[in-house]
């Protein structure tokens, strides 16, 4: 279900997230519940709640973990303040933008997501597709975005 060419460095597909060997990204609160979702998933898959919380991040920041094997990162965008909040499409455009800085401090060229911020959260796929299209449109930067 590819919607643009693989030289476009944006895929959609249908599987596991989880069996990516990229690095990962979703979508938190501030306060690091994860108490449902895809989100309690990657809780339970990768833990160190306590060391995400370390890093104090806010609404527009991104937490990092990185894991081996192999080598990669597991991005944690902050795209509101409490569990039972909702984010904005700012936000999340505000995590993104953050995300492309981490993606080339740490060099990375792969990210594999869900459709991020549209389960619980609520947001509107074709809105946060194009959001993530703008910001990394030119990057280099390849997304693959695992569909259920």
């Amino acid at each position: 279900m590819a919607n643009n060419s693989e030289e476009e460095g944006y895929a959609e597909v249908r599987g596991d997230l989880f069996s990516s060997k990229d690095s990962l990204v979703h979508c938190v609160s501030a306060d690091l519940a994860m108490g449902k979702g895809i989100a309690l998933k990657f809780k339970e898959k990768f833990g160190q709640v306590e060391y995400l919380k370390s890093q104090r991040k806010v609404v527009g920041e991104v937490a990092v973990l990185k894991v081996t094997p192999p080598f990669r990162c597991i991005f944690y965008l902050v795209t509101k303040p409490w569990y039972y909040a909702k984010p904005s499409y700012e936000t999340l455009r505000q995590c993104l933008h953050e995300l492309k800085k981490l993606c080339t401090t740490h060099s990375i060229t792969r990210l594999a997501m869900p459709r991020i911020g549209c389960g619980l959260d609520q947001l509107q796929w074709p809105m946060v597709r194009s959001i993530i299209q703008g910001v990394f449109n030119g990057t280099g930067i390849n997304i693959t975005v695992y569909c259920l």
